[in-house]
């Protein structure tokens, strides 16, 4: 009997899978979601110190491994490398950083550089650990992947190391956020938060970088004919100046209740300094919510229409901007509109493509 030909295998570090990371977990797990759409030739093997959860698809081509560890330094230093050695893997797939101990190629994601951008968003501690790992990451990586052209760029203005090596391959919308029947949406969200007035949704949290006090600020000086709220999600954080007359801070919500949030609002405000793309965008276009996004960083790429883009970070402007697009129906139709267009430009199973044809890039290298 013929000897059967081993697959080649692919190990990933699959340890934000299915977490609370924001976009970190989303990227990882909709990348899951888009390989498991795929036919392939090879084996994907997600290393996780979790037990598989009970969301990853059945596939003849996906595997969970579990590798428990002591720590996550221990998990990224040790844990992984190890485990991805007695996989006999061809290629290891990392997100930030690649341990020293590691010896197969290694591709490594970084979703951005804002910790070179901004290094006052971020404490000393955290800036110098990232700055370091993330630049020996790029030197040891036969790959850079990340999630945008404007990253893309960025990493190598900051990483000299990574010029030539960084390859863009978009995120898409998490399956999760699901579209709701607006009346239907409206509901819910009297139900569950008590809002009765027309509202405007932002997503973050009060880190500096992701500049929730430009949208609040904004709101806070709409004219009084413009009843709006604002609505803000995600993790509360301590603020000196609150949220405003007119915000509302709704905390950590649930998917249904993020997607009839979405549904339901008048229109999304990214005020944000820097993203490395934006995966909140593409969840508002999807739910038919019209979008006002600051300049910072990869959002006008993802945005991809100048008139949504507020090219200052001046209070007043925002408010100008808000208060012209809200005291006007057409507008926000026609907003809504080319933003559900936009988010169909991008889906799992492309990235999951793209991400198979850098993995491609480095087998062909490594056989030479």
């Amino acid at each position: 009997m013929a000897k059967e030909i081993p697959r080649t295998r692919i190990a990933l570090d699959a340890s934000l899978a299915y977490g609370t990371s924001t976009g970190d977990s989303t990227y990882w797990s909709g990348l899951i979601e888009g390989l498991s759409q795929l036919s392939l030739d090879l084996e994907i093997c997600f290393v996780s110190p979790i037990a598989e959860p009970p969301e990853f698809p059945a596939s003849s081509h996906l595997r969970w491994v579990h590798a428990p560890a002591g720590s996550s330094r221990w998990w990224n230093l040790v844990t992984f490398p190890q485990t991805v050695r007695k996989l006999e893997a061809s290629i290891a797939h990392t997100q930030y950083s690649i341990s020293p101990l590691m010896r197969t190629p290694a591709i490594t994601t970084v979703h951005d550089v804002s910790f070179f951008i901004g290094p006052q968003w971020f404490s000393a501690k955290n800036r110098n650990l990232l700055q370091l790992g993330v630049r020996s990451a790029c030197r040891r990586a036969k790959r850079v992947m990340t999630v945008s052209e404007t990253s893309r760029s960025e990493i190598e203005q900051y990483i000299p190391a990574a010029k030539g090596k960084v390859r863009a391959v978009y995120n898409a919308t998490p399956s999760w956020i699901q579209p709701m029947d607006r009346e239907t949406a409206r509901m819910q969200v009297q139900s569950e938060f008590g809002v009765m007035e027309p509202y405007v949704l932002t997503v973050g949290t009060r880190w500096e970088r992701k500049n929730m006090d430009l949208a609040i600020r904004a709101m806070s000086g709409l004219r009084s004919e413009l009843p709006h709220r604002l609505l803000v999600t995600g993790k509360k954080g301590a603020s000196r100046d609150g949220y405003g007359e007119r915000g509302i801070a709704t905390g950590y919500v649930s998917n249904r209740s993020l997607s009839a949030l979405y549904s339901a609002a008048e229109l999304y405000l990214a005020p944000s300094f820097h993203e490395g793309f934006g995966i909140p965008v593409l969840e508002a276009f999807r739910c038919g919510c019209p979008v006002l996004s600051s300049m910072g960083g990869a959002l006008p790429e993802v945005v991809a229409n100048e008139e949504a883009v507020i090219r200052s970070w001046e209070t007043r402007d925002w408010t100008a901007k808000i208060e012209q697009v809200l005291s006007d129906p057409s507008k926000l139709k026609r907003m809504s509109e080319q933003g559900r267009a936009r988010e169909r430009d991008f889906s799992w199973t492309s990235t999951a493509e793209k991400t198979l044809a850098v993995y491609a890039e480095v087998l062909q290298e490594t056989k030479k």
